[in-house]
């Protein structure tokens, strides 16, 4: 069976250049959340030097932490400006912790209570209310990559959250050309991909925050059926063998869950970044997909 991968590239990973020369490789993503030294130019030069078709993974109207806060009794800064009825509850923590939310003010949560721990930059905010609404899409550092990637002459884009044609065309009239894969990880994003399919670009199924957002846990299924009917081409992405992240024997459940997914009909993965930052774990993670699709 022809199975694919894109590998989440840590921007100053010793190891990458032997990642790149993986077979199953067929791309390197990277997530723009990553620090840089210099600024997006120089992560971009260097990582397309590796040869493989590099991802720009824009973080669009994904909800994330600016700065850092201690709870309880603080706020939280969010990338955006949001409207929704309060109280409402939030989740941190790939949905492992929900909070509730006393107010907004703009792009300020004022929390009841909770997590109970230093809530740090950059992280993922998930508010699943119908009357969400996030002000803008695209954030500075979006804007900031796609110039140095016009600027070099790159083309490929992945953009989170996407829930519209708009949110596509948005990216193109920045970087003419762009060749964009729309990642689904919310309701609104879900009627987006059964609407339009891959019209705007090829489809991703974005567990991580599409788990969350599908309120039900078990409806993560049909949310997954439904992406890969509406684009057969569609990549899967998040939580792919999370558990190497941790330890070098992998959970069954990793493997049945892989299983699963192929037996959908996804033969793209992309591996994120807990299972990337060590060249052990990606290196096994990659040799374990490779022996699952053999399976088939």
């Amino acid at each position: 069976m022809n199975i694919h991968a894109i590998v989440t590239a840590p921007p100053y990973a010793p190891f990458l250049g032997e990642v790149a020369r993986h077979p199953l490789v067929c791309g390197l993503r990277l997530n723009t959340v990553m620090p840089l030294r210099e600024g997006p130019a120089e992560a971009l030069e260097r990582l397309r030097a590796l040869g493989q078709p590099l991802w720009v993974d824009l973080k669009g109207r994904q909800l994330r932490v600016v700065g850092a806060a201690i709870p309880p009794y603080t706020e939280v800064r969010l990338s955006h400006r949001i409207r929704v009825p309060t109280p409402v509850d939030a989740f941190f923590s790939d949905g492992n912790e929900c909070v509730r939310v006393a107010a907004i003010d703009g792009d300020r949560l004022i929390l009841e209570d909770g997590p109970r721990r230093l809530i740090g930059p950059g992280e993922s905010v998930n508010i699943v209310h119908p009357a969400l609404e996030i002000e803008g899409t695209l954030t500075a550092t979006d804007r900031a990559y796609l110039a140095a990637m016009r600027a070099l002459g790159l083309k490929r884009v992945m953009l989170s959250y996407v829930e519209a044609p708009a949110d596509v065309e948005e990216v193109r009239r920045l970087l003419p050309g762009a060749e964009v894969i729309q990642k689904i990880e919310s309701q609104r994003g879900l009627s987006h991909a059964r609407r339009h399919g891959a019209t705007h670009g090829r489809l991703m199924a974005a567990r991580g925050d599409l788990y969350v957002e599908v309120l039900r846990p078990h409806r993560i299924i049909s949310a997954l059926r439904d992406i890969v009917t509406a684009d057969p081409e569609a990549i899967v992405a998040s939580r792919i063998f999370d558990s190497l992240g941790y330890d070098p024997i992998p959970v069954s459940a990793d493997i049945g869950d892989v299983a699963f997914l192929i037996g959908l009909g996804y033969r793209t993965f992309m591996l994120g970044d807990r299972v990337c930052l060590q060249r052990d774990s990606v290196l096994e993670a990659l040799n374990l997909l490779s022996a699952v699709a053999g399976e088939f």
